[in-house]
């Protein structure tokens, strides 16, 4: 669901659907989706107006920003684990990539 917001499918101020729709247009557990939309209220994807619904926030540029690389992230993170790797493998490869990245851009100065 973040990142149907953070892509731009949802724009802020959009009312989503009720938890109650969203789980049975999914055909998934009431529980699963209001755990979701708590989460997106907690990392401050959404807002929840008392009587009127659950709405996508207006997010400042920094948190646009934020959001997006999260989203990148938790993408990368999942490929990882779907080609076998182990959550404690993940870090050590993004930090070989970083020294590797930043001895590159080191040697172009």
């Amino acid at each position: 669901m973040a990142y149907l917001i953070t892509s731009g499918f949802y724009k802020p101020g959009d009312k989503l659907p009720t938890v109650r729709k969203y789980a049975a247009d999914l055909r998934i557990a009431y529980n699963t989706v209001s755990k979701a939309y708590m989460g997106l209220e907690r990392d401050g994807y959404v807002k929840t107006v008392r009587g009127s619904g659950v709405f996508v926030n207006e997010p400042g540029d920094n948190q646009k920003g934020d959001a997006r690389v999260n989203a990148l992230a938790e993408d990368f993170i999942k490929s990882c684990l779907e080609q076998g790797m182990a959550y404690e493998d993940i870090p050590k490869l993004v930090s070989a990539c970083v020294r590797r990245m930043k001895r590159g851009h080191e040697n172009q100065k």
